[in-house]
């Protein structure tokens, strides 16, 4: 996953014509690290439909701020620039969760581009 180290690599990064997901996280946080394992497989699986970024909320603390990005990790879809969803608790999250809010973005950002 790509790290994203600044404001303007972000704006860069949501604002292509393919759904976005940004991953929220600190080098701190156990929940963080419990879903390292197995997101570089959910990663590959989802590569043709969305891309997925990587931000530290440390490094921007002023962007997660901004973005109301309390709760790590948080993952945030967006698409041309602008939010879809976002899955955000405060509880740690499983594949499985992972995966449905992947394929609800998907859904998302299909049904706006058929608008």
């Amino acid at each position: 996953m790509r790290e994203i180290k600044t404001e303007a690599e972000f704006e860069q990064a949501t604002n292509g014509q393919k759904p976005v997901i940004v991953k929220f996280y600190t080098d701190w946080c156990p929940d963080c690290h419990r879903i390292d394992p197995f997101m570089p497989e959910v990663e590959k699986a989802y590569a043709d439909k969305l891309d997925m970024v990587a931000i530290n909320r440390d490094t921007l603390p002023e962007l997660s701020q901004k973005l109301d990005v309390f709760g790590i990790p948080s993952f945030i879809a967006f698409h041309e620039g602008k939010e879809l969803i976002r899955f955000v608790s405060k509880l740690g999250k499983s594949r499985e969760e992972i995966e449905h809010f992947l394929d609800r973005a998907i859904q998302v950002s299909q049904g706006l581009a058929q608008e």
